[in-house]
């Protein structure tokens, strides 16, 4: 049986998805169950699969943060950025009570490890998913209502004040926004805005020219029921951007495909396409061929054909696999042939516990768990450094971030 495709507009289901040169067809009264590529249902399950731990893995731990969220490479590999919030106290000279604030926290990688060197902290918003820009001068991180730009050479100065970090920042009129992505040359910026189901898209170097403000905002991608990840293909084509729900009542997530291009101009009429995706899928990540989700309510990570995804959307589903609980945050390494995910365990189901699971991948839809990895408490976003040796995961729960030697990887 093929894979049901759906177009979500404002969270109602509908019964065809535009794109160039026609619809895709999709099938009404669509089931209570996801169906897989051999036509198994796929039932929304805390059951976890059972897996070796690996304690080969070379993994260092850095304390002391409050609930961290996004993390991001530097282009050198040799810092890493971390959002999250911080405990302020009162002391003699700054007798104000004791609050958190927002802000980033900046990290040194060397020979002996991961070091903190400073950071710099923000009152107003909430700073959550981070990505850099393609050429490494800047960094977005999603904030409220959309997003805040910072400086990356500004952040790297030893003595430069977190005032001068800040470029500016972008508002929409949705609420919830959670993950954030560049454009491949960086002139335009995609937020997706969890709690108003539609994801933002902002112009960047407009902004950089006349300075941040109101007509920055291009306008909405329509997506499903609670917007969370959003990725960008490698080739720069498209972006790929998960729903937890296609409807306020259903538990069956979708992945939407959107044509990046027409997204900076015409973003409400950018959809390509939009399939099922697992039960509540939250993080997304692309290879050149393939694009891997985490389906959180599931235990599941899914594999699309990209390719099929564009072309023929009802059979894009190629690969599944059961890994640990409540998985989240993911991130390809060996060179797209293995990826990692973050089980974040983040509802505290009795019994499981946090950790990180390891995956082989294949351009076949072949997902292997080799693995798992011990993590500290809810395992939340990860990032692969761009030498391709170091993998960093923001704990929330337990506030602290983790370095792996991917090499140690199996």
């Amino acid at each position: 049986m093929a894979i049901a495709t759906i177009l979500v507009v404002a969270g109602i289901a509908t019964l065809s998805s535009p794109r160039a040169g026609g619809t895709i067809p999709a099938i009404g009264g669509q089931p209570s169950q996801v169906l897989n590529p051999v036509g198994n249902t796929v039932s929304c399950s805390t059951a976890v699969a059972p897996a070796p731990m690996l304690t080969q893995v070379d993994r260092h731990v850095v304390t002391g943060l409050l609930e961290p969220f996004g993390v991001a490479f530097a282009s050198d590999s040799k810092h890493v950025f971390v959002d999250s919030l911080f405990t302020l106290s009162s002391s003699p000279s700054n007798p104000t009570p004791s609050r958190a604030d927002s802000g980033i926290s900046v990290y040194s990688l060397g020979a002996s490890g991961m070091a903190h060197e400073r950071v710099g902290t923000f009152a107003n918003g909430s700073l959550v998913g981070m990505a850099l820009s393609p050429g490494g001068r800047q960094l977005v991180a999603a904030n409220e209502s959309g997003a805040s730009i910072f400086s990356v050479s500004r952040i790297e100065q030893p003595k430069s004040s977190p005032s001068s970090w800040l470029l500016g920042s972008f508002a929409s009129k949705g609420q919830g926004a959670i993950e954030a992505a560049f454009s491949p040359d960086g002139d335009y910026v995609f937020v997706t805005l969890e709690s108003s189901d539609e994801m933002a898209v902002f112009n960047l170097k407009k902004a950089e020219g006349n300075g941040f403000g109101p007509s920055d905002l291009i306008g909405y991608v329509p997506l499903g029921v609670a917007p969370v990840g959003i990725a960008t293909s490698p080739n720069g084509r498209y972006l790929y951007a998960t729903s937890e729900a296609a409807t306020a009542t259903g538990a069956e997530g979708t992945l939407s495909t959107i044509d990046l291009r027409r997204a900076e101009q015409d973003p409400s009429r950018s959809v390509i396409s939009t399939v099922w995706a697992g039960c509540s899928p939250v993080r997304v990540v692309a290879s050149g061929s393939m694009v891997f989700v985490t389906a959180r309510g599931s235990d599941d990570l899914v594999e699309f054909s990209a390719a099929g995804l564009v072309s023929n959307p009802e059979s894009a589903m190629v690969g599944q696999v059961r890994v640990g609980e409540s998985p989240v945050g993911l991130a390809l390494v060996h060179r797209n042939n293995g990826i990692v995910v973050a089980d974040s365990n983040r509802f505290s189901v009795g019994g499981a516990t946090s950790n990180l699971a390891v995956v082989s991948t294949s351009d076949n839809g072949s997902l292997r768990l080799l693995g798992y990895v011990r993590a500290g408490g809810f395992p939340r976003d990860m990032t692969v450094s761009p030498n391709g040796k170091s993998l960093i995961v923001s704990n929330f729960d337990s506030g602290d971030i983790e370095e792996l030697g991917v090499s140690t990887l199996p």
